[in-house]
């Protein structure tokens, strides 16, 4: 059985909280379980992160980590914006973004959003 509010918002009564554009969730579908009890359970479909490297992400810079270095100040650096690290971590192939830097003098790969083509001149 629903709840009162889980049928209003189904019905499009309640609208549903979308997530903002620099969210890796941006776009995101949901899916909707229905329990053996009836009970219904809406969750975000799996997102799939293409690999890494051409012709998925352009490369536009390449930044060497320091010890001190957090991923959301060099997606600041870079991006413009720290909230869009997690851009940074897809990139390199990281599950755990912690990891990117952990170890000084890893090189990371800063590039464009999938889709978007990156300078040709861009190293």
């Amino acid at each position: 059985m629903n709840s009162p509010l889980q049928s209003l918002i189904q019905m499009g009564v309640v609208p549903t909280v979308t997530f903002p554009t620099d969210s890796r969730y941006y776009g995101s579908s949901t899916w909707t379980y229905i329990g053996p009890d009836g009970q219904t359970i809406t969750y975000l479909a799996r997102r799939f992160v293409p690999q890494p490297g051409p012709p998925n992400f352009s490369t536009v810079a390449v930044h060497t980590v320091h010890q001190g270095d957090r991923l959301d100040l060099i997606a600041a650096k870079y991006l413009g914006d720290p909230l869009m690290f997690w851009l940074i971590a897809d990139a390199n192939g990281a599950i755990d973004p912690d990891t990117l830097t952990e170890t000084p003098g890893t090189t990371l790969n800063i590039t464009t959003p999938q889709g978007v083509p990156g300078a040709a001149n861009a190293r």
